[in-house]
C-alpha cells in the first residue's frame, strides 16, 4: 500500500496486508471484548452513514463550515471508532476532558460550534445536558452505557443505509493529507481554552517519525489509560494501529494494577505522576518485609540508583546487577504483567532517579517532550539505548528541527507544529513566528544531541533581590524524598524562595509510630514538633544541590493532597500554579511572616 496520507488510512492499510484479530479490546461485564480489524471497520462504516443521515456535513471543508462532533468519555474502543467515523467523512471531532468545568464546557462547545456530543455515562449525559438549552448549535447528545432518557450511540449506527454507506468513499477520497482532523482545547493553568487545529499531517507526520524510536516485535499489546482527549494518548493510538499493535483499555486508573497482569502489554504511556505512584507502591511494600529479604530489597534499590547506560560499570556491578534482577526486580516486572519492552513517559518531567531505577530494572522509562501544538512528540529518549540519555528528553525526532532562542527558549520547526489555534489568527501569530513555535519552555541541547528541558518560561520567577528562580529542578529533586508526595516551590518578588509541601502520609504514618506519635490525623500530624524537624532536616538535605539563592528557607506543610477533582491539578497531573497560590494565600503569606 502507498504511505497512508489520513489517519483513518489505518484500517485498510492492515485489510490491505495483515488484518489484526485483535485491534482493540475492553471489560465488558467483567471480560474482555475484542474487535479485530474487520468488526472495526464495519463499525466505524456504519457509525459513518448514520451520522450522514443525522446530516453531518464536510461542507466546503474550511474550519469554520465542517461539522463538529464532541466526545467526552473514558478511554475505550468506542472513542476510536468513533474518531475515525468522524473523520472519514470530513467532520471534525473535539474531545473533551470529562473533568472539564460546566463554563469550559460552554465555551468550547459554543466557540466550536458543536452540533452532536457523544458520552461515556449518566453523569456526563447530566453534565452536558445541563449546558445544552445555552448552545444554540447543539442537537443531540447520545451516550456509550445505557442511561434513562438519553439515546443510546448505537442507534446512530441503525440509521446507516446502503446510500450512505456509497457516499462514504466519495467524501473519503477528498480528503487531504494536509487537512484539519481533530480540534483540541487546551486545558491550561491558566485562561479560557484555546483550540488547537490539528491536521492529518502533523499528527502523522508524528506517528511515522516515532517509528524508529519505539520497539517493533511480532503481535505486540498495549494497555492504555492515560486520557485519549490528550494529544500524547491519542498521537499513540495511531501509533499502535499503524504498527499492527492491539489496543488493551484500562478499566479505570484504580485496576491498573489488575489489568497490567490480565493483559501483559509489551508497552503502555504515562505521565510521571502515575509512575511515581507505581514506585511509592513497590517502595511500601519494601518497607514492609524483615530481615534478610528486606536488605536484600534495599541493596538491589541501592545499585539501581547508580545504574547508567552507555557507560561501562564494570564487571563487578553488572554482576550484582544481574542477580539483584533475578531476585528483586523479575518481581517488579511481574507486577506489571512480566512483559513490558518499556514505557514511554511524557506531559510533565520526570524524575531522573526514577527513570535510572527503572531502566536497572530492565523495564525502561522513554522519557519524551512536546506541546499539543506540536502533535505533540518533538523528542524522546529511543528504545535503541545509544541514543538514550538520563536527564534529557532523547533526541529530536525525524523532519522535526529544533534551536533554543537567546533567552533559553526552546523553538520548534517541522510537520508537526499546528495550523494555529481556532478563530485565534491573533494566538496564532503570537505562539508562531518565522514558522518556528515558541514552546514556552526553557531549555538547552545537550552534547549536540539531547534536547534537556530546565522550566517553563513562565513559571521562572524573580525574588525581590532580582534573582532569578527555577522552580521545576527544585521540586523534582526535593520529590525524590519518600516522605515528599508533592511540592510547589513559592518565592516570586519575595526576599527568599519557599515552599508548600504536601507530605506522603502513608510513608510519614509508618515513621510516626516509630517515634511513638500514632492515631492522628492528617491535620494532627503536620503540627508535630517531630515532624517539623524531619522535614526541616530534609529540607536542608536537598538544599545543598542548589545555589544559594534557590535554596528554600522556609516552608509549609498542608494536609490534602492536590487533585484534578479539587481543582489544583491539570488533567494530564500538572500543577495549577496559579490556582495553588490564590488557594493557598494564607499558608504562603505564613511562610514570609
Amino acid at each position: 500500500m502507498t504511505e497512508p496520507k489520513r489517519l483513518f488510512d489505518c484500517l485498510q492499510f492492515h485489510l490491505k496486508s495483515k488484518p489484526l484479530p485483535v485491534m482493540l479490546a475492553a471489560k465488558e461485564n467483567g471480560k474482555w471484548k475484542t474487535y479485530s480489524t474487520e468488526e472495526v471497520k464495519n463499525t466505524v462504516d456504519k457509525l459513518s452513514a448514520g451520522l450522514l443521515n443525522l446530516g453531518i456535513q464536510c461542507g466546503d471543508m474550511t474550519a469554520e463550515k465542517r461539522d463538529k462532533i464532541a466526545i467526552l468519555s473514558k478511554n475505550r474502543p468506542e472513542w476510536v471508532m468513533l474518531d475515525l467515523a468522524v473523520q472519514q467523512i470530513g467532520a471534525i471531532l473535539t474531545p473533551v476532558y470529562p473533568t472539564i468545568n460546566v463554563q469550559d464546557l460552554e465555551f468550547v462547545l459554543k466557540d466550536a460550534q458543536v452540533k452532536i456530543v457523544f458520552v461515556n455515562d449518566e453523569e456526563l449525559f447530566h453534565k452536558v445536558l445541563s449546558v445544552k438549552d445555552r448552545v444554540p448549535s447543539l442537537q443531540e447528545i447520545y451516550t456509550f452505557e445505557h442511561v434513562a432518557n438519553a439515546r443510546h450511540w448505537k442507534e446512530v449506527i441503525t440509521l446507516s443505509d446502503e446510500a450512505a454507506l456509497q457516499k462514504i468513499q466519495t467524501i473519503a477520497d477528498n480528503i487531504a493529507y494536509e487537512d484539519l482532523v481533530t480540534i483540541i482545547y487546551t486545558s491550561g493553568t491558566t485562561g479560557t481554552p484555546k483550540g488547537v487545529m490539528l491536521s492529518h499531517k502533523n499528527i502523522l507526520s508524528n506517528v511515522m517519525a516515532c517509528y524508529p524510536c519505539l520497539p517493533a516485535f511480532p503481535n505486540m499489546k498495549s494497555l492504555s489509560f492515560l486520557p485519549l482527549n490528550h494529544i500524547f494518548e491519542r498521537m499513540i493510538t495511531y501509533f499502535y494501529l499503524y504498527r499492527g499493535i492491539a489496543i488493551y483499555y484500562a478499566e479505570s486508573m484504580e485496576t491498573i494494577g489488575d489489568n497490567l497482569k490480565e493483559v501483559k502489554p509489551d508497552m503502555f504511556t504515562t505521565v510521571p505522576r502515575l509512575l511515581e505512584k507505581v514506585y511509592d507502591r513497590i517502595m511500601a511494600k519494601g518497607a514492609e518485609l524483615t530481615g534478610l529479604k528486606r536488605k536484600l530489597f534495599y541493596w538491589a534499590h541501592d545499585l539501581a540508583t547508580r545504574y547508567e547506560i552507555n557507560k561501562p560499570m564494570g564487571f563487578s556491578y553488572n554482576l550484582q546487577l544481574s542477580l539483584a534482577n533475578k531476585l528483586i526486580f523479575s518481581k517488579w516486572r511481574e507486577a506489571l504483567g512480566n512483559n513490558l519492552k518499556c514505557i514511554v513517559s511524557g506531559g510533565a518531567a520526570c524524575q531522573v532517579r526514577l527513570i535510572r531505577i527503572f531502566t536497572a530494572a530492565q523495564i525502561p522509562v522513554l522519557e519524551g517532550y512536546g506541546l499539543t501544538e506540536t502533535s505533540p512528540v518533538i523528542s524522546v529518549n529511543r528504545f535503541e539505548e545509544h541514543d538514550r540519555m538520563f536527564g534529557t528528553v532523547g533526541p529530536v525526532i525525524d523532519e522535526v528541527e529544533v534551536k533554543i532562542a537567546e533567552d533559553g527558549e526552546i523553538l520548534c520547526k517541522g510537520p508537526n507544529v499546528m495550523m494555529g489555534y481556532y478563530k485565534r489568527p491573533d494566538l496564532t501569530e503570537e505562539a508562531i513566528s518565522g514558522g518556528w513555535y515558541h514552546t514556552g519552555d526553557i531549555g538547552m541541547i545537550v552534547d549536540n544531541k539531547y534536547v534537556k528541558i530546565t522550566d517553563r518560561k513562565k513559571e521562572l520567577f524573580k525574588t525581590s533581590g532580582g534573582k532569578y528562580v527555577a522552580p521545576l529542578p527544585i521540586e523534582n529533586k526535593l520529590k525524590e524524598s519518600i516522605y515528599v508526595e508533592q511540592i510547589m516551590v513559592v518565592g516570586s518578588e519575595r526576599k527568599f524562595v519557599g515552599a508548600l509541601i504536601i507530605p506522603a502520609f502513608p510513608a510519614l504514618k509508618d515513621w510516626a509510630r516509630k517515634q511513638g506519635i500514632q492515631d492522628l490525623s492528617n491535620d494532627q500530624l503536620i503540627k508535630q514538633p517531630k515532624v517539623i524537624d524531619l522535614f526541616n532536616e530534609l529540607v536542608d538535605s536537598y538544599n545543598k544541590f542548589f545555589n544559594h539563592v534557590e535554596q528554600i528557607k522556609r516552608f509549609e506543610l498542608l494536609p490534602q493532597e492536590w487533585s484534578i477533582e479539587t481543582g489544583e491539578m491539570t488533567p494530564k497531573m500538572s500543577i495549577k500554579r496559579k490556582v495553588v497560590m490564590e488557594k493557598y494565600k494564607d499558608a504562603i503569606e505564613h511562610i514570609y511572616v
